[in-house]
């Protein structure tokens, strides 16, 4: 039997991606009568809406529809979609991605297969734009040094993981488990994820199932996000701490060895030169890590902005995750 799958898409002021969202599912293999698209946008202020609308005009065959998500958060887009939408499955994707032609198609071949309950696949992160930093930002990125065990971000054989991004799952399987948690506003793919293997389900990571994803274009954008990640990381594993991993641990150690080293050196000349000396170390081995990019690349911008983008994503992140232990202690 055939089976029909609603496409769920979060987006705010995205007049700059969406088209190329759009375009690339009008481009899926999947037959178009099976899928339909519910954006939930949270009050976009740009032409969002319009570029929207005219792509609905120019395409009759792909059902679309956009709801409002009052709430502004991405959780509450995702189980606004969901509730608004009727395919018995469920895919998700962001603004910031472009899924390949046949990413619908074997995310559901891999989900009928019963490969898992969630199956996802892997990002080929491209810059935002033609800068020098966004190029490097998009390595950084990419690179297992700059995002640890992120399997989704560089692996190369399939295989049992504990989250995917975006995600494509029957619509039975949110009955079983429940929506989205809008008290998280990030981590909430991870959070849904660890809800799906505590119930016995399987996070299934195919690499066949490819998607482009945009990263962000500059260094202000880049630390805000990584912080948002690391802030929203620790409030997930309140409720989950059996999902502590080692990497997760160095981030927020780095900045502690920062902070300190910024304070205590002030008054104590040793904590500087332990902070110098660390700081050395620590961008040594990225610009290591970035002459070897830009031998590959043939791009040697690269030596300067890998080693920045790195620092800032773990010390960003690393600074979230202190925030959000410092503002649980606070209301406690």
């Amino acid at each position: 039997m055939p089976t029909s799958v609603s496409i769920i898409i979060p987006c705010l002021n995205e007049e700059k991606r969406i088209l190329k969202l759009l375009d690339a599912i009008f481009s899926q293999t999947y037959p178009h009568e099976l899928m339909d698209i519910t954006i939930a946008d949270g009050g976009s202020t740009d032409h969002t809406r319009e570029v929207i609308s005219a792509f609905a005009s120019n395409h009759p065959d792909l059902a679309l529809q956009v709801i409002h998500n009052q709430v502004g958060s991405i959780p509450a887009a995702l189980n606004r979609a969901i509730t608004s939408s009727k395919g018995e499955v469920i895919l998700r994707l962001d603004a910031h991605s472009a899924p390949f032609p046949d990413y619908v198609q074997i995310s559901i071949e891999d989900l009928l297969n019963g490969k898992g309950d969630n199956v996802g696949g892997v990002w080929e992160i491209q810059p935002g734009n033609n800068s020098w930093m966004a190029r490097s930002i998009a390595v950084a990125a990419a690179h297992p040094l700059g995002v640890g065990d992120a399997s989704y971000r560089h692996a190369q054989q399939p295989a049992l993981v504990d989250t995917v991004p975006f995600g494509c799952y029957r619509r039975t399987l949110v009955e079983k488990i429940g929506l989205y948690n809008e008290n998280l506003l990030s981590n909430e793919d991870y959070e849904f994820n660890t809800r799906i293997r505590k119930y016995g389900g399987k996070v299934w990571l195919d690499p066949a199932i490819k998607s482009i994803y945009f990263a962000r274009s500059d260094l202000f954008s880049l630390a805000q996000q990584y912080f948002r990640y690391g802030f929203w990381k620790f409030q997930m594993l309140r409720l989950y701490p059996g999902t502590l991993r080692w990497r997760q641990a160095l981030p927020p150690v780095f900045a502690v060895t920062i902070f300190l080293g910024l304070i205590l050196g002030i008054f104590i000349k040793v904590f500087a030169n332990l902070l110098i000396l660390e700081l050395l170390v620590y961008f040594g081995i990225y610009l290591l890590v970035a002459f070897e990019q830009v031998l590959k690349r043939k791009d040697p911008t690269l030596l300067i902005g890998i080693p920045l983008a790195i620092f800032v994503m773990h010390f960003a992140w690393g600074s979230g995750f202190l925030s959000g232990i410092f503002k649980m202690n606070v209301k406690s």
